[in-house]
């Protein structure tokens, strides 16, 4: 990290952390955000669900809600992104405050409420970005919407033209009753209207997953199920949780989807048990607590075929987006393994 970019966090911190959040992406469109490209190797260079990627260090969904800032980010580093989510309407979210730093934990705690600026605005953003790594939308619905199922269809149709995957997230937190949506009828039901908006697409594209670490191990089976019947191309392991285990920061009892380094064990674990059930039919992201090369390394041997980061980059800056991944290419090199030779490769120490 530079000095610059240490100062840079450093006064973002002394604001409030959505206010920060908002300065931080406003950043990335000036010649001060480190921007040097995709990393990209042979040894780094994985195929996800038919897309290629330059190396499996993603963006997760959250960081660019109202794809406001692709073109940078498409140029940070990362292999691909994901931005949203995205529903029909615009929606102002849940009242503030609304997003809490837990810094002596290395995490946060956020309970947005799928604030957007809804799928017309998102779309139009999309629709302008730049050729480069495959970019893909979350997903969501409205919180007064009476079909919440259908709202995740109707994003994919309106904006799947202008991206290269799509997910599916039934596992945020902090929408009343959404996680209600990952049970075994509701969410095969919710697929269907989905894959059917996918068929209807001109250029139909991936669809993703994305499911809660709070799971027990047969709601865990009972989706891995539920998407392997539903020919989903991936699943995204894992978001937030509502586990508050050992944590020291002031802020540890706000309400909302805790994440940062105390999720690391608990989504990596279940990403692996995800891998066991899904023996290999159906890629694996891997989120929750990376902020190293290391804990990305730790992703790929426990299943992931690739894997996503964002908290990380609160206490790491941006530039995580490259030396992640540049980390990353050493380590494999080190253990003579490419990104995809590592994948599953040490699954067993986390089941």
């Amino acid at each position: 990290m530079s000095v610059l970019e240490q100062l840079g966090l450093r006064a973002l911190r002394s604001l409030d952390p959505e206010t920060a959040h908002g300065l931080g992406l406003k950043a990335l469109h000036t010649p001060l955000a480190p921007l040097p490209g995709p990393v990209e190797s042979d040894r780094l260079r994985v195929e996800l669900a038919g897309l290629d990627l330059p190396n499996p260090v993603g963006l997760a969904a959250g960081f660019d809600k109202n794809a406001e800032a692709v073109g940078p980010l498409m140029r940070a580093g990362f292999g691909f992104l994901e931005v949203g989510a995205a529903t029909p309407r615009p929606q102002p979210g849940n009242p503030k405050p609304r997003l809490f730093r837990l810094s002596e934990d290395r995490a946060a705690i956020n309970r947005f409420g799928f604030n957007n600026d809804g799928m017309d605005q998102i779309a139009r953003r999309l629709a302008r970005r730049p050729a480069g790594i495959p970019v893909g939308l979350n997903l969501g619905a409205n919180k007064d919407s009476s079909d919440r199922a259908a709202d995740f269809a109707k994003v994919l149709a309106h904006c799947g033209p202008h991206v290269d995957f799509a997910t599916v997230n039934v596992s945020s937190p902090n929408t009343e009753k959404l996680r209600d949506l990952q049970g075994r009828a509701a969410l095969a039901s919710l697929l269907a209207g989905v894959m059917e908006a996918r068929a209807n697409l001109a250029t139909p594209i991936p669809i993703f997953l994305k499911i809660a670490p709070d799971l027990t191990p047969d709601e865990l089976a009972e989706i891995a199920e539920v998407a392997l019947d539903a020919n989903l191309h991936a699943i995204i392991a894992t978001n937030t949780t509502l586990a508050r285990d050992d944590l020291e920061s002031a802020h540890k009892s706000q309400a909302g989807g805790l994440s940062g380094q105390p999720l690391f064990e608990k989504s990596t674990r279940v990403l692996a048990q995800l891998s066991k059930l899904t023996d290999g039919k159906i890629p694996l992201i891997g989120v929750g607590g990376v902020a190293s090369a290391q804990q990305a390394y730790t992703k790929l041997k426990a299943g992931a075929s690739a894997v996503q980061l964002y908290t990380g980059m609160v206490y790491g800056g941006l530039s995580l987006a490259q030396s992640i991944p540049d980390q990353l290419d050493a380590l494999l090199a080190q253990n003579d393994q490419t990104a995809t030779t590592a994948i599953g490769s040490d699954r067993a120490a986390w089941l």
